[in-house]
Formats: structure tokens, C-alpha cells, sequence
């Protein structure tokens, strides 16, 4: 990773670890693709590489992620989706340009030919949040229990019970304030 900026945090399922580079939603928000070179990184980090980026480009991922974000939200809280982030959803997949081969593991990866612009990564990324809003894919939309967070992310876990985006971060943070007021409360004897 690039120094100076927050890593990536980075999921199994693409569209939702794309609505991961802003974090902290309701807290103080973390921007984790600031600058156009900073997507570049996240789309090569997430099998997606391309050459470069432009600014309009990078508002053009922010638009996609806000809108996936949206739209998962909505689907998590069995809401009605926002027609505006269907649209640009549609709209980015649409509009990319990839093939989805099959790995010797039997795996699904995309590739995007030498030419391929940021427009066909994010075709991918749109194309993935459709399956999984759409509830092609085995699992569950969920919202982390994180009140700074509340992250849709898709829960592939067995019971479907997980409540944190990401254990390490926002888990361990409740985890460990829990802890700390538990101290405070009882606080042991002193000998």
C-alpha cells in the first residue's frame, strides 16, 4: 500500500469491499480511495487492474459506490431500493466491458483486456452488487452492528448471525469498549 493513506480493507465479496473505501459513515468518515491513483490501487489489489485513472473517473466509482451502498442498505433492511442508485447501478454495468473466466480452482475471475478503462472495472463491480442485491448468491445482506459503521456487507456465514463488517476492526472496537465499561463497573479489589 501507498504510505499516507488508511489500508484497504478488503472483503470476499467485491461490491460490498468496494462500498468499504469510505468507512466510518457515521463517525468520522474514512476516505480510503482519496485521489484517482488511489483507485487505481484499489482495482489492482481487487483483481481488476487498469492503467490509469482521471478524476471525473474516480467520481464516477465514488457515484457507484455510494449508489451500491444505498441499494444494500435498502436491500439489508428489506427497504424498497433507491430508484436513483438502481439507475447508476444498471447505468456502470452496462456500460463495462470484461469477461468472466473460470480458473483451474474453479473459481470466477474477470478479465479486462490491455485497453480496459476504469468505466469496465466498474462494470464489473456493478455487475457483482446486482447478484448480491438481487439475492443470486448464497448469503445474506447485513448492516454492521457498529453504530460509527453500519456498513452493509454479506454475510456468508452459516447461522447468518454475524453482526460486524469486519471482526478486526469494528468487532474488536465494540469488543473492547464492552470490556472497558465492564471494568469501570466492577473494578477489582484491591489486596
Amino acid at each position: 500500500m501507498r504510505a499516507g493513506f488508511p489500508d484497504f480493507r478488503l472483503g470476499n465479496v467485491l461490491a460490498t469491499s468496494f462500498t468499504g473505501t469510505l468507512s466510518e459513515r457515521h463517525g468520522d468518515a474514512v476516505e480510503r480511495i482519496p485521489t484517482p491513483q488511489r483507485l487505481v490501487d484499489w482495482l489492482a489489489v481487487s483483481g481488476l487492474a487498469v492503467d490509469s485513472c482521471t478524476a471525473a473517473q474516480l467520481d464516477l466509482a465514488r457515484e457507484l459506490r455510494e449508489s451500491i451502498h444505498a441499494a444494500a442498505t435498502a436491500a439489508a433492511i428489506q427497504d424498497a431500493l433507491p430508484a436513483a442508485a438502481v439507475r447508476v447501478i444498471n447505468d456502470r454495468s452496462a456500460q463495462g466491458r470484461a469477461a468472466a473466466i473460470l480458473t483451474p480452482e474453479g473459481k470466477r475471475r474477470w478479465r479486462l483486456s490491455s485497453d480496459s478503462s476504469v468505466e469496465d472495472a466498474l462494470g464489473v463491480i456493478a455487475a457483482d452488487a446486482i447478484s448480491v442485491i438481487a439475492g443470486e448468491r448464497d448469503g445474506k445482506l447485513a448492516l454492521c452492528a457498529s453504530p460509527t459503521c453500519q456498513a452493509a456487507f454479506f454475510d456468508t456465514s452459516r447461522s447468518r448471525t454475524r453482526r460486524w463488517c469486519d471482526m478486526n476492526t469494528c468487532g474488536n472496537r465494540q469488543k473492547k469498549a464492552r470490556f472497558n465499561a465492564n471494568q469501570r463497573k466492577s473494578p477489582r479489589s484491591v489486596e
